[in-house]
């Protein structure tokens, strides 16, 4: 499997979805019921009375690797457990959503950190 794009999250999913799909020139839709989001990770931001869903989207220094694929190849990595699908390409003029568990979509909006915009 050979991914056709590839960008590291560590500055946020949300930003880099967005880089991801300006550089590339597509839309991208994420689902919310597809985010891999640890049980004690869920439970801090509880306790911490943080919306788990907002730190899973916007949080940084989540040294994970975001990709895409071609469509062939999406039955051979959805079986694959060091891999979990998010979302999907979309043609440009879609944008880029993210769609809640109740389904309604939502246009994507960076939170993340930019590095370029924080320099000194």
């Amino acid at each position: 499997i050979i991914p056709t794009s590839m960008i590291d999250i560590s500055d946020g999913l949300t930003s880099e979805v967005l880089h991801l799909s300006k550089q590339s020139e597509v839309g991208i839709t994420i689902y919310e019921d597809k985010l891999p989001i640890d049980h004690t990770t869920m439970n801090l931001a509880k306790e911490m009375n943080l919306n788990p869903i907002f730190c899973a989207l916007n949080g940084g220094e989540d040294y994970e690797l975001l990709f895409t694929i071609s469509q062939k190849y999406y039955e051979k990595i959805k079986k694959d457990i060091d891999f979990t699908v998010i979302g999907h390409v979309t043609d440009k003029s879609e944008g880029n959503n993210f769609v809640t568990k109740d389904n309604t979509s939502h246009p994507i909006t960076a939170q993340g950190w930019d590095s370029i915009k924080n320099e000194n």
